[in-house]
């Protein structure tokens, strides 16, 4: 064992970059996105090669091997290691060079493919191979993979786009490889000389033949292509600092031709059969891995087949063409979207599918490890079926999809890799399938690497001959076998390492109920497999655009992502790495600035909700501890403004607050940030002016109806912005609804859950339960205008008490949001027309467990136009008032929200249905009022 203090001082003393031997650290990087663990020693983020080239010495003395990352979102397990990770994504991610002429560009290996995708495309190029990752894989994990993406048909591997790579190699040597022997190591040449017959005889010709080492590159009649060898070696002969690589003209338009077929094998068949028409893509699923298949031409599989051209015009004769043709091979119906918002949806359905597919339709689990084998596409359609027949024989489910055009399909399959039985048919099926992919002419890889999960098999695709020849070949480049040992030559069993081996096998005691996962916590954290869409670096501001991950686009943190939350829960489940369990600091740290936003839970492929996680952990990690202040002050703000509002103190309270000294001692007292104001309480709640109104029955209840509907005064309503229930109540009753407000003793418990204070939340939400029941009986809607009351309801509620109290269940389907219940009950009600622009942000809850589809009708209907922006405004209820979070939170507001609201035309309308988001605007936007859609309607009546 490698002394872990002697590596650090080693390299904190050789390297300027940044040096983490942290648990923390430890733990992010213990994953990637296979099914494989390895617990490295320490990382590093290097600023420059002469940081790589130092900390290569360092190690290389020590004998501690070397995995070079970039984003983490390997699928075979080549990004994880045990020795030093070297993180490119910090530091050395710049473009450094970008010649419109030539048409290259010069990158370091962290860039991320979309931001030179970005940069190209104001020239009118892009990059070609664009993986389904592609806003936040690395160049660099690109070609030590040879990745691919869509459009390969078109412009081919990232090998095939490769012009000039500069590298390091274990013993310190710098190289720079191009085509021709010069900067080859030595003793490479000869070996490859002496194996010619070999080289010229045992490679399959197929366009997605990515397996072993790249070695027909280097013959002669081939060029001697050493930067084409090189990808693909995943970090295995020698660490890349900069690459120069060739763009491609960007088609001005495109069009997407979606082709719907009867089933999978007609799809397959039929692809090949487009490729002549010159397609930028083909790609294929099937309807057992589409949820709905909503916006999808008829059939039970489909092929996303795009074109480009100089005009929209000319894209879209492209595919229509393309359309025709496939109608008379095959095809049942076909759809043609030249739009771009429209093709971007479609689109959406496929990239996903990575993430999508590691759930079966019943909830139950599928795994990477056989994600990408390709066959040459002419037999894609035999391979299919042998593959289907192939999982039915071992009793396995998996949803085939992928680049149909290349004969490459992607796939998660519901292996058991948590019992010893499982693991073993886990290795069956491997050895069966590797078995047909060769028997079609195919790759074991046609994607994503070898890495442990197929490198045990290449035997079976090169024979023993050309697998020893990969072992010299290594040898030549690294001798010490230093740099990502176990990968590609000599590797480890496929069946080794599982990154589920450590993990508990019985359910962990814990508060929430986890339906969708069985109720066992160690199931919902697995549901993160790393494809780390919450690691982009912008959600967009589109519509539909997304919310995850706030915070971890305001640190640029892994830590901060979603799945690095999730992978530090794991580590914690686990024991090895963090080992103090619910306790650990580490996690809490990590958590502490999940903003609760639930975005992860909408936008997450996977749907992990790592809002409710924070939640069971603070739960369990202050159990029978003292909290914080905030916890009880912010936690149990229903309970403080209720004592204010009975007191009659609320305009004490306010002056009070007022007065610098007075509400400085008040916030430090109460763990609140000191930056931030105080909120304002209303001096009449909205219970308070409901009762008082002459026309109302108290708290009589009212006779039940298809118009009648209940209105949840929230405590953000009732308290704080009693505004909003009153215009509400106007509209509701303008639109022919008679309107109820159930006693201010409600509560959905948000604050509570959101603080980890489940008991207590169980209690409150079971009060407001008792209270509601009478009203649950007629089956009336409970309007909530508070989107996160209304996704507590939604959610939490259900998750904390739907197994022990039935009623539970009742009132979450029963409750609406606003526009929600104006369009069911009352449909032919016209609301005032405002006709005024409309800025702001859809409430991140909103968009996480409501949707917003009643809400766009809506402010349509009115004359609102424009799009609500995505992301999240930073408040986020309790987040952004505590001590700690005010820089993070100003950042989230700085992403999106407020640089729409400074854009926008004076006469915009600014729309904020959430309390925090219009808290945040008052108080970061130099006072910019928004207001509930309930207020704009309302004030449009008069």
């Amino acid at each position: 064992m490698n002394d872990h203090g002697d590596l650090e001082r080693a390299l904190r003393n050789a390297v300027s970059g940044d040096v983490d031997f942290s648990t923390t650290a430890r733990a992010l990087h213990t994953m990637d996105a296979s099914n494989y663990r390895r617990v490295p020693q320490g990382v590093l983020a290097p600023r420059d090669a002469d940081d790589v080239a130092a900390a290569l010495t360092v190690c290389r003395e020590r004998r501690v091997p070397v995995v070079a990352r970039g984003a983490g979102t390997s699928i075979a397990g080549q990004a994880t290691g045990v020795g030093l990770v070297l993180d490119f994504t910090r530091h050395m991610n710049q473009i450094t060079a970008l010649d419109a002429d030539t048409r290259t560009a010069t990158v370091q290996p962290g860039v991320i493919l979309d931001n030179l995708r970005n940069a190209a495309g104001r020239h009118g190029l892009t990059f070609g191979p664009d993986p389904s990752t592609h806003n936040r894989c690395t160049l660099g994990g690109m070609i030590g993979n040879n990745s691919c993406g869509s459009h390969s048909v078109a412009w081919g591997t990232t090998a095939d786009n490769v012009h000039r790579l500069e590298v390091i190699t274990s013993g310190g040597e710098r190289l720079s490889l191009a085509q021709g022997w010069e900067g080859a190591p030595e003793g490479l040449r000869p070996l490859v000389d002496a194996e010619l017959k070999l080289l010229r005889t045992g490679f399959p010709e197929l366009p997605r033949r990515i397996s072993g080492y790249a070695l027909d590159a280097l013959l002669p009649e081939r060029g001697v292509d050493l930067a084409r060898a090189y990808c693909g070696s995943e970090g295995t002969l020698a660490v890349l600092t900069e690459a120069t690589v060739r763009l491609v003209e960007a088609p001005r338009a495109r069009a997407l031709a979606v082709l719907g077929y009867a089933d999978e094998s007609a799809a397959a068949e039929a692809a090949a059969a487009l490729l002549p028409h010159g397609p930028l893509t083909v790609e294929g699923m099937a309807a057992d891995l589409v949820r709905g298949a909503e916006g999808l031409p008829r059939g039970g599989a489909w092929l996303f087949v795009e074109t480009g051209g100089g005009s929209e015009a000319e894209a879209r004769a492209r595919a229509e063409a393309i359309a025709q043709a496939a109608s008379g091979d095959g095809a049942v119906d076909s759809l043609v979207v030249t739009d771009p918002a429209g093709q971007r949806a479609l689109w959406r359905v496929r990239e996903d599918a990575s993430g999508t597919a590691t759930r079966m339709p019943d909830g139950s689990e599928a795994w990477p490890g056989w994600e990408d084998c390709a066959v040459p596409p002419a037999r894609l359609g035999a391979y299919l079926r042998d593959f289907r027949a192939l999982l039915a024989d071992h009793g396995l489910r998996g949803t085939p999809y992928g680049h149909f055009g290349d004969g490459c399909i992607h796939v998660r399959i519901d292996f058991d890799l948590m019992s010893e039985e499982g693991v073993r048919g886990f290795r069956r099926f491997s050895e069966d399938l590797a078995e047909v992919v060769v028997a079609h002419g195919g790759s074991l890889s046609g994607e994503h690497g070898d890495g442990q999960a197929r490198a045990e098999l290449l035997p079976k695709m090169y024979g023993n001959d050309l697998v020893r020849l990969f072992e010299r070949v290594k040898g030549a480049w690294d001798p010490a076998d230093l740099l990502n040992p176990g990968m590609l030559v000599r590797p480890a069993p496929l069946d080794a390492n599982l990154r589920f081996t450590p993990l508990p096998r019985k359910p962990v005691d814990v508060a929430f109920g986890y339906p969708h996962d069985g109720g066992d916590f160690s199931a919902a954290v697995r549901r993160c497999v790393g494809v780390a869409k919450c690691r982009t670096e912008s959600t967009g501001s589109a519509a539909g655009s997304g919310v995850m991950c706030p915070s971890f686009r305001a640190t640029g943190e892994e830590e901060h992502s979603t799945r690095g939350r999730a992978r530090l829960l794991h580590e914690m489940l686990a024991g090895e790495v963090v080992k103090d369990g619910w306790r650990s600091t580490e996690v809490h740290d990590a958590l502490d600035l999940c903003l609760s936003c639930k975005g992860c839970r909408s936008d997450c492929p996977v749907g992990v909700d790592m809002a409710t996680y924070k939640a069971e952990f603070l739960h369990h990690h202050y159990e029978g501890r003292r909290r914080p202040a905030s916890h009880y002050a912010m936690g149990w703000l229903p309970l403080w403004l209720r004592l204010a509002s009975r007191t009659r103190t609320t305009r004490l309270a306010n002056a009070l607050s007022r007065v610098g000294v007075l509400a400085g001692l008040a916030k430090r007292l109460a763990g609140i940030a000191p930056e931030r104001e105080l909120p304002r309480l209303a001096p009449e709640t909205f219970h308070r002016w409901w009762l008082r109104q002459p026309s109302r029955k108290g708290t009589q209840i009212m006779p039940p109806s298809d118009r009648f509907v209940v209105l949840w005064p929230d405590t953000f309503t009732d308290h704080l912005s009693p505004e909003v229930g009153r215009a509400a109540v106007r509209v509701l009753e303008d639109a022919g609804l008679t309107v109820f407000v159930p006693g201010s003793g409600v509560c959905c418990g948000l604050t509570y859950v959101s603080t980890g204070q489940l008991d207590r939340a169980r209690k409150v939400l079971s009060r407001t339960l008792d209270h509601m029941e009478p009203l649950l009986e007629g089956g009336a809607p409970v309007v909530v205008l508070e989107p996160s009351c209304a996704a507590a309801l939604k959610s939490d509620l259900v998750e904390l008490l739907g197994d022990a109290d039935e009623r539970a269940r009742r009132l979450a389907s029963a409750v609406r949001t606003f526009a929600e219940v104006l369009e069911e009950r009352a449909p032919d009600w016209h609301p005032p027309r405002i006709d005024r622009p409309v800025v702001g942000q859809t409430h991140c809850h909103q968009h996480a467990v409501l949707g917003d589809g009643p809400e766009r009708r809506l402010r349509q209907k009115a004359g609102l136009e424009g799009e609500l922006s995505g992301g999240c405004c930073g408040l986020a209820g309790n987040f952004g008032f505590e001590a700690g979070h005010y820089e993070v939170s100003r950042a989230c507001a700085e992403e999106q929200l407020l640089p729409t609201v400074r854009s926008a035309p004076p006469s915009a309308e600014i729309l904020a249905d959430g309390f925090s988001c219009r808290t945040q605007l008052e108080q970061l936007g130099e006072g910019v009022r928004g207001r509930h859609l309930a207020e704009v309607l309302a004030e449009g009546l008069r």
